[in-house]
Formats: structure tokens, C-alpha cells, sequence
């Protein structure tokens, strides 16, 4: 049974990459993902249908198998609006959105104070909030020959994504792995190339846990000494699935896509936490609001304890206006975010790697969603 639903799990990832090609999660490129029928039924047959015509998005490259699947769904019941979502990257989409070309945005982080501030041109009498939508493990994948578990903790990540800690049988590392037989292979780091929100949570959570082995700032472009860089996850997976000794970060999908080893996290808690869904919702859960009114930006708990609890985790947000929205896509994009913050949308994400949002923090997204005008 578990090997059925491994294989599923699988079957259904790749087929969402497969859905995009060699664009998925990647900052290049036009998808065009609306749905002609099928598939969604149920959840179909839930959704309201508001406004017609196109409705376009852009941004967050982590979210976009997501956005396959709602996108597919929405469709079904949708037949007159057509929802084009393109994985241009967190930082792209939200230039689009402040630019006016997008009837929303994704991006794996908040928007800045300067953003914001940006967006009161497009958002008349308004300004662009942070709708917290999808969540999920960013996972530490690596490729050591001979080794198919390992525990870093963020001390030794850091040093390792900064070049300070150079081969696999480092000391550093096999403190952590007294059973390992580790290789003296030389480490080959990759990271993104392009601006990542990816990269933002990965080294928000460096530097909030191991903050004396990343001395750099978090941010989605890439600050860290030395590496290898590849453009989006799509190439920093493959990077790890071809290169011996390689080790990257990406979202658990392309872990389980690729049949990529990941790392489990020794985080001070009672036992070495795994990469998965379920521990992932688990620091999620643990996550403050920092924003005020409608925005729903969260303060997420990178440097947490708990047990079951993997820090490394990130969340993306749809960005919208407040108030100000264009009449034109005003109601199909209401309709459509209000599926995807439903209950419906929510659990649809389990099989694809993601994690659903915590029941409250997704209760004041819909009523968010609702005032939208």
C-alpha cells in the first residue's frame, strides 16, 4: 500500500512538471494552463463562477504545480473564464503586478514596505495585501554515493552553502552521521540563480537558526561565498540528481519527482526532522500574523524546536489589491481565490508535496478574499 501511494505520489508530481516542460518552476517562458474539462469533479461542483474573460497571473515558481492543479479544477466549473499562470519567478510576478499587467501575483515572500507603497498607483484608492495560499517543506536535497540518509543541523548547512565546510567526510558532518560511511568527495553547493523567494526562506531560515554561519542578510538573490548557481528549481534539482556530490534546495516535489535523497534536519529537538508535508504544516501551524487589516503577511518560525517540527519551510502569497482591483477581472479573481482558499483547494494539495494552510490563518484568508473590491 505505501509503495502504491509512493508511486502515485510520484506519478502525479512529474505529471504536473510534465504539464509545463522544461518551464516548470523556472523563470522563463509563457505557460498557458487553462483547462477544457475534466478531472476535479467533486470539487468542481463547489466551486461559484464569477466574471468572464481572461485572467491573468504571474510569479511564484514554488506554487505553479499547485496552480496546474486549481488552475485544471477551476476550469471544469469555469468554462468562460480562461486562468493563465506564469512561473516568471517571486520577484518578476510582483514587477508585473505593480506594473499593472497581472490580475494578481505570487511571491514566496511578503511584499516590501516599498512595494507596497508602489502599489498604491495600480490599487486606486488601495494598496496590494499578502494572502497567505500555499505551504510547504523546502527540502535539502543531496547526491552522495553510498549515503542514503543523512542529518545536517543549520550550523553545518551554513558553512557548507558559504564554502567554509568543502568535502563530505568533514568532521563537522560525520559528528552528525556516526553510522554514515561518508566519502571524501568535494561538496558541489548549487543555488538559484535567478531571484527566489526559495532563496529567501532558505536563508531566512539560516540565518535565524545558525546566524553565526551565514553572516549574510536573507533575500531572494543569492549572498553566499563560492557555489554553483542554476536557474530555478528545476535546475538546481537537476543539478543534484546528475551531479555526484551535490547538494541544493528546492520544493519537496522535485525531491519526489526525481527520487532525490533529502536531508533531515537536527533542529535541537528530541529526534532528526524529516522533510515532509506533515512536518512542515507542523511549523506552519506556529507562524504569527504580522500584518495589519487584510494583509495576512506571517512571521514564520524558522528557528523552532518543536519536535516534528521543519523549519525550512516557506509560504506563498497571492498579491492582490485591497481595494482598486480592475473592474474587468474583479470578480473572476475573487471566484477563483476563493476556491483556492477553500477547504476543497486546500486538501487537493497533499498528493503534490504541499502543505495546506492551518485552519485559522485559511479562515481569515477567505474573509480576506470576501472584501476584496
Amino acid at each position: 500500500m505505501k509503495l502504491q501511494r509512493k508511486n502515485r505520489l510520484r506519478a502525479i508530481t512529474a505529471g504536473a512538471l510534465a504539464v509545463s516542460g522544461v518551464l516548470v518552476l523556472t523563470a522563463c517562458g509563457s505557460d498557458d494552463n487553462s483547462d477544457s474539462g475534466g478531472g476535479g469533479s467533486k470539487a468542481a461542483s463547489n466551486i461559484k463562477c464569477d466574471g468572464k474573460g481572461q485572467l491573468l497571473a504571474s510569479g511564484s515558481s514554488a506554487q505553479k504545480n499547485a496552480m496546474d492543479l486549481w488552475i485544471k479544477t477551476y476550469g471544469a466549473a469555469c468554462k468562460d473564464t480562461k486562468l493563465n499562470y506564469k512561473a516568471t519567478g517571486s520577484g518578476a510576478g510582483i514587477q508585473e503586478f505593480l506594473q499593472g499587467k497581472t490580475a494578481f501575483a505570487g511571491s514566496d515572500s511578503a511584499l516590501k514596505p516599498e512595494e507596497v507603497k508602489s502599489s498604491e498607483k495600480i490599487c486606486k484608492g488601495g494598496k496590494a495585501i499578502d494572502l497567505p495560499m500555499v505551504g510547504g517543506p523546502i527540502a535539502v536535497g543531496f547526491n552522495v554515493p553510498g549515503v542514503d540518509k543523512l542529518t545536517l543541523n543549520a550550523d553545518v548547512l551554513g558553512k557548507i552553502f558559504n564554502s567554509e565546510i568543502k568535502k563530505w567526510d568533514d568532521p563537522a558532518i560525520k559528528a552528525l552521521n556516526k553510522d554514515a560511511k561518508l566519502p571524501s568527495l568535494k561538496i558541489q553547493a548549487f543555488h538559484r540563480s535567478d531571484e527566489s523567494g526559495t532563496t529567501d526562506n532558505f536563508t531566512k531560515y539560516l540565518k535565524a537558526a545558525a546566524p553565526k554561519a551565514w553572516p549574510h542578510e536573507p533575500g531572494k538573490a543569492w549572498e553566499g561565498e563560492g557555489g554553483q548557481s542554476a536557474d530555478g528549481s528545476s535546475g538546481v534539482s537537476s543539478q543534484v540528481k546528475q551531479v555526484s556530490g551535490a547538494i541544493s534546495y528546492f520544493e519537496l516535489s522535485y525531491a519526489t519527482a526525481n527520487s532525490i535523497k533529502t536531508v533531515d534536519l537536527d533542529t535541537g529537538a528530541s529526534a532528526p526532522v524529516q522533510a515532509t508535508v506533515e512536518n512542515a504544516s507542523k511549523a506552519i501551524s506556529e507562524a504569527k500574523i504580522k500584518g495589519t487589516g487584510s494583509d495576512l503577511a506571517l512571521d514564520l518560525a524558522y528557528d523552532t524546536k518543536a519536535d516534528g517540527a521543519y523549519p525550512i519551510t516557506l509560504v506563498t502569497y497571492e498579491i492582490a489589491c485591497d481595494k482598486g482591483n480592475k473592474a474587468s477581472t474583479l470578480a473572476a479573481t475573487k471566484s477563483f481565490l476563493t476556491y483556492v482558499a477553500s477547504e476543497d483547494g486546500q486538501t487537493s494539495l497533499k498528493e503534490l508535496g504541499y502543505a495546506p494552510l492551518p485552519t485559522e490563518i485559511a479562515n481569515k484568508v477567505r474573509e480576506s478574499v470576501k472584501s476584496l473590491s
